[in-house]
């Protein structure tokens, strides 16, 4: 449907409401219907409503992890308003956070920090939601949202039926979880989270972070320097939100690092002889390689792209960038220009880390 002939209709908003405001890409067009959904009750029944007549639904908060279509959404948007944190005592004097989807996710790190409370310190400067981290199971610089979730409280859309699923129920991988393996079904209404009373960090597991913090892998640090440590790092790849910053328009790590079976590895570092590919053994046999070493070898450089529309961003080859002007379209014609050479060069395939709204991710043809 073109732009065009979108409407848009809720609380507070005029004839066209354009996506692109509420994502860190600044990319999307109009939405045909926005409900806002400051609570749990309202998220349901705006939810429900739309399912009861047969409308598309997009639930989005922060719309840092979304690539919207330049000619929108032809359903209805639900933007999640709920606030709220409630603590408790969990088991051996563990603190169990009870926070609504809607609350902003580094706010709500910086407040585990400032309170004492240690296992999401390295996901500081993520932009983005609470109700988010899960179903991509966050994770950046050694830790994954995986390693505190206690319970996500969801609203199934096949049964309609609100639950609380544990965290066994909810199936984490690297970048995944039940929620993203069955989109569309589930819609995450809060996010409960148990974390360790301390002063000091989990043991730091990434070698960046370490040698940032002058320890050695698998030490502790207090939980203020890890948290400024890794906004430093997120800052230097443009990976923080800043609007003086043009790298950090985007929608972060654009690319997950694939992981790979032992006779795809093998292909890989045939390939890439006399260079030897980044390589990270997973418990299940395979291994994980970097996407970025990937597409900086296969000729892609920082900045590479329009340096006054989309680009791939000056500081990391993993984000591609919207300096102003530019459209969904052309950013997605980046990303296929670098996974198809990605492909060409190594025989690996990129898979994309945010959502496609209102389009979809065209595997890149086998090279001939």
């Amino acid at each position: 449907m073109a732009a065009a002939a979108f409407r848009a209709a809720g609380r507070g908003y005029g004839v066209r409401v354009e996506l692109a405001q509420w994502t860190t890409l600044r990319l999307g067009g109009p939405a045909r219907r926005v409900v806002e959904a400051d609570g749990e009750d309202a998220l349901v029944a705006a939810v429900r409503e739309a399912d009861r007549a047969g409308d598309p639904v997009l639930v989005l908060a922060g719309g840092s992890n979304v690539v919207v279509a330049d000619e929108g959404f032809d359903g209805t948007v639900v933007r999640v308003l709920s606030r709220g944190v409630v603590r408790r005592t969990g088991e051996h004097g563990r603190a169990l956070l009870e926070v609504e989807a809607g609350e902003p996710w580094d706010p709500f790190v910086a407040r585990c920090v400032a309170d004492g409370l240690s296992g999401v310190e390295a996901l500081s400067g993520i932009p983005g939601s609470v109700g988010a981290t899960p179903i991509q199971n966050v994770g950046a610089y050694g830790q994954e949202v995986r390693e505190t979730v206690a319970t996500v409280r969801v609203l199934d859309r096949r049964t309609h039926e609100v639950a609380d699923l544990s965290a066994a129920a909810c199936a984490f991988g690297y970048r995944t979880s039940r929620f993203k393996r069955e989109p569309g079904r589930w819609v995450v209404l809060r996010v409960t989270f148990e974390l360790e009373p301390s002063a000091l960090s989990r043991p730091v597991a990434y070698a960046e972070l370490a040698r940032r913090l002058g320890i050695a892998i698998g030490e502790r640090a207090p939980l203020a320097d890890v948290r400024e440590a890794v906004l430093a790092l997120r800052r230097g790849k443009g990976m923080v939100l800043d609007p003086a910053d043009p790298d950090a328009t985007s929608a972060g790590s654009f690319f997950t690092n694939p992981v790979l079976d032992d006779e795809a590895f093998a292909v890989l570092r045939e390939r890439a002889a006399p260079d030897e590919p980044p390589a990270w053994e997973q418990d299940d046999g395979t291994v994980k390689t970097s996407a970025a070493w990937l597409i900086e070898r296969a000729g892609f450089t920082k900045g590479h792209g329009d340096p006054a529309g989309i680009a791939i961003s000056s500081k990391h080859t993993l984000a591609l960038t919207n300096r102003g002007g530019g459209s969904t379209a052309q950013l997605v014609a980046l990303a296929q220009e670098v996974a198809g050479g990605v492909r060409e060069r190594f025989g690996v395939d990129l898979v994309p880390e945010p959502v496609f709204v209102g389009h979809r991710w065209d595997p890149v043809p086998a090279a001939r």
